[in-house]
């Protein structure tokens, strides 16, 4: 095993460090030495050549190899297109562990055999990923009774994942600090942070007790949402590498024949699968981060009605105050199609270096909104790709030349948008993302309108609150003054002014001092005695510097309080 492990770390550093000194060669030795037009030539089909590698190796080693091609393909503000179109595609292509290892690796963590924890045990999998595998199975009479379910699903970590997982994250690690010392990388990016970022998001998705609970979570934001269903959590058949959920399995969700077969428009759920997505980002500040296809159901309801059925939460997001606060300007910009609006959103969501300079970034903004802004789908399609094209080329340099490094949790947004576009497209050619983005747009401004509108009557109630009792205040002070009871003291001032005139006086001495002094140096050579005179005034304004005040405040005005009506100042 330890061998195994060896190699697999050897072999992910040898294909990076293959990538390195090909880049090195390529884009910054050969433009040194005045051979830029080669490197520039094949770059395109360098990077493709890269990524197409990138992805077999993936597939073959599994593990977070191909979480990395899948984080890889969303950081498009760091990557070229080459890689990132390549690695888009690359699902958890990897053939399922014999079930004779997954009867082990269930029973070890059980703590029982799978005859006693389950009725039944489906030995072909479900689905076979690159962490683990999930099977159908029924619970026993006991657990039904307990829970109320019977059909269940169970996901089952890969034996030896943890110790795949401590090997890819050390060889990352490894590769993160190449990256750090190239300055052309640290300055762009901060690789090492992104790792750990990277070995976080893993680690929670390897710890099925953390994906419980956020099925949980989920479940709770929903509950009373009759569009969006979740699957109960079997806690007495869960643990940190065995989950047991509901069988929740019903319709595909772009399964566009089996849903008219059911009498559901595939339009209607295309609108419905939109606005729950915006309103988990908007409304719950959690989100399910990665809504592809396999991961959705339609529930049917009955007479054209359905609920939409999430599962798998190893991959969530969250929206804090401070993201939610800069994704409602960047809601808004994108409703209004402001270009300025939407890059002063992403400075908002650190999305941008506030030193950044993003006059390009503005410019290429408006006009993608100008171009292609409020179109749907279908009319996107009509669109030459040509100019779709040289637009993406533009765009993505602009990007590439910035600062631009998105957060965490802005990336999963990014990516669950980019998902959820994609289902409602393939659900509804007609659709038209703005349409489902104004809704929300209107509510945060009329939200926003209700707290300016409050924030509006608290300052007024403070002023009438102030006006009503200014006139009594008034009244007092005059009755104080008449009565010979205000006292003012003006000591403090007066030192003050006392400090303020030395320090000028001191200063003007200064430089009459400086200006006989160098007045006489100046003249000597020309008139010795005139000059020699001039140097020897210069003694008197020198001494009156230094000496200034030395003798404390000037007498008349000393520390006290001075009469005002009968009072002491």
């Amino acid at each position: 095993m330890a061998s195994a492990a060896r190699a697999r770390y050897r072999r992910i550093l040898r294909f990076a460090a293959l990538c390195l000194a090909q880049t090195w060669w390529y884009d910054l030795f050969l433009p040194r030495v005045g051979l830029r037009r080669i490197g520039e030539g094949n770059r395109s089909a360098r990077m493709q050549r890269i990524a197409e590698r990138f992805h077999a190796l993936a597939v073959e080693l599994g593990g977070l190899m191909i979480k990395v091609g899948q984080f890889m393909s969303s950081r498009l503000d760091v990557l070229p297109p080459e890689i990132t179109r390549e690695l888009e595609g690359l699902q958890d292509e990897v053939p399922p562990v014999a079930f004779a290892e997954i009867r082990g690796a269930a029973e070890a963590e059980l703590g029982m055999p799978l005859e006693r924890a389950y009725a039944w045990f489906d030995e072909t999998p479900v689905a076979a990923a690159s962490l683990g595998q999930a099977h159908r199975a029924r619970l026993t009479p006991a657990d039904t009774d307990l829970t109320g379910l019977e059909a269940v699903v169970v996901k089952v970590q890969r034996p030896g994942i943890d110790e795949i997982v401590a090997v890819d994250l050390a060889a990352l690690r490894r590769v993160a600090g190449w990256l750090a010392r190239i300055r052309i990388v640290a300055d762009r990016v901060d690789m090492p942070a992104l790792v750990e970022e990277f070995a976080t998001t893993s680690r929670e998705e390897i710890d099925y007790l953390h994906e419980a609970g956020s099925a949980e979570r989920f479940a709770a934001d929903v509950a009373g949402d009759e569009r969006v269903t979740a699957p109960e959590v079997v806690w007495e058949r869960t643990t940190r590498r065995v989950l047991t959920l509901q069988d929740v399995t019903a319709i595909k969700i772009t399964d566009v024949a089996a849903l008219r077969a059911a009498g559901i428009d595939p339009a209607a759920v295309a609108a419905a699968f939109a606005s729950t997505m915006f309103e988990q980002l908007f409304t719950h500040g959690f989100f399910h981060a990665d809504p592809h296809p396999g991961n959705v159901f339609v529930t049917p309801r009955g007479g054209g009605r359905f609920a939409l059925t999430f599962i798998d939460f190893g991959m969530m997001g969250t929206v804090d105050d401070t993201l939610r606060a800069g994704l409602r300007k960047v809601l808004l910009a994108v409703a209004a199609r402001d270009g300025a609006g939407l890059v002063a959103g992403m400075l908002a969501v650190g999305a941008l270096l506030p030193s950044a300079g993003t006059a390009d970034l503005e410019r290429a903004f408006t006009q993608l909104f100008q171009r292609f802004g409020g179109m749907g789908f279908a009319q996107l399609r009509e669109v030459d790709p040509r100019e779709f094209r040289d637009f993406a080329v533009e765009f993505g340099d602009v990007v590439r030349a910035l600062p631009f490094q998105l957060p965490e949790n802005f990336l999963l947004i990014v990516r669950a948008m980019s998902l959820t576009s994609g289902v409602c497209s393939a659900l509804d050619p007609q659709f038209n993302i703005w349409d489902a983005v104004e809704p929300f747009a209107t509510q945060i401004l009329r939200d926003e309108s209700r707290g300016m509108i409050g924030d509006l009557l608290q300052q007024t109630g403070d002023v009438m609150s102030t006006a009503w009792r200014l006139p009594q205040r008034i009244d007092g002070i005059i009755t104080r003054f008449e009565e010979g009871t205000v006292a003012v003291d003006l000591s403090r001032l007066e030192r003050r002014i006392d400090g303020l005139e030395r320090l000028a006086a001191r200063m003007l001495a200064a430089i009459l001092f400086a200006g006989l002094l160098i007045g006489g140096i100046l003249l000597r050579p020309v008139d010795d005695v005139f000059g020699i005179v001039l140097m020897a005034a210069s003694v008197v304004p020198l001494l009156a510097a230094l000496f200034a005040g030395a003798g404390g405040p000037r007498g008349g005005r000393g520390p006290g309080r001075h009469p005002v009506t009968g009072g002491r100042a």
